[in-house]
């Protein structure tokens, strides 16, 4: 049973109980607890998570709006698989918003690019650390926390709400192939570039340096599904 007492009390300022849904059941799809093509009912999932049905089928409708599930009329839910060709769509929607944020932010007075500008530092050099010491759980935890910030630092709400949303989709393929993949040396190089374009105010540079850093990202991840033989995440 997963246990949700720490997300789910309600005092002022802790999560309500379908919070606690969401955040549980989207950390279960993710870790792969509730694997690709999972299918239960509500009421399994419920006592499995140790809630009542009413929180975590307010859950379950938001993810479904995030694409994590499929809610089946009377015959329950479905975790939902992620295909290369989906991969491959994810990238598209992940470059063409990345780039844009990173313009955008390139593109705001010094005085409110710049505080964006260390947050992307640190974490960087948090990257680095992890790198290092050779913990590539920590590295993809801080290399995730870059690009939320990219995507967060332009101050369009809108497109940082995509953002998430596509990253989540995107998640488990990420983990799953984290050691499988080259050493990812070269993505603190390509984000120290995209910071100092955003802090020289050079917009096109920051755009164009993020999309193709994520390009690559995209061209070492969809050969190595295929190579896996993996037709769902």
């Amino acid at each position: 049973m997963v246990s949700l007492r720490s997300a789910t009390a309600t005092p002022a300022g802790k999560p309500s109980l379908v919070e606690g849904a969401y955040d549980a059941l989207k950390a279960a799809i993710q870790s792969n607890a509730f694997a690709p093509g999972y299918h239960g009912s509500e009421q399994e999932i419920a006592t499995q998570l140790g809630m009542s049905r009413t929180p975590v089928h307010e859950a379950l409708i938001r993810l479904q709006e995030e694409g994590l599930v499929r809610i089946l009329p009377r015959r329950g839910v479905l975790v939902c698989a992620i295909s290369p060709d989906d991969m491959r769509e994810i990238y598209e929607v992940i470059i063409a918003l990345e780039a844009a944020s990173a313009e955008l932010i390139a593109a705001l007075p010094p005085e409110r690019r710049a505080p964006v500008a260390e947050a992307l530092e640190a974490v960087n050099a948090r990257m680095e650390a992890a790198l290092a010491a050779a913990d590539l759980v920590a590295w993809a935890e801080a290399d995730g926390r870059f690009h939320q910030l990219l995507a967060e630092g332009s101050g369009n709400g809108r497109l940082a709400r995509m953002f998430h949303t596509i990253m989540d989709q995107s998640h488990r393929a990420r983990m799953l192939t984290l050691r499988l993949r080259p050493l990812p040396s070269l993505s603190i190089q390509d984000h120290a570039g995209i910071v100092a374009a955003i802090r020289a105010g050079d917009a096109a540079a920051a755009r164009d340096r993020t999309r193709a850093h994520r390009a690559r990202a995209r061209d070492q991840l969809l050969p190595l599904l295929g190579q896996l033989g993996m037709r769902q995440l």
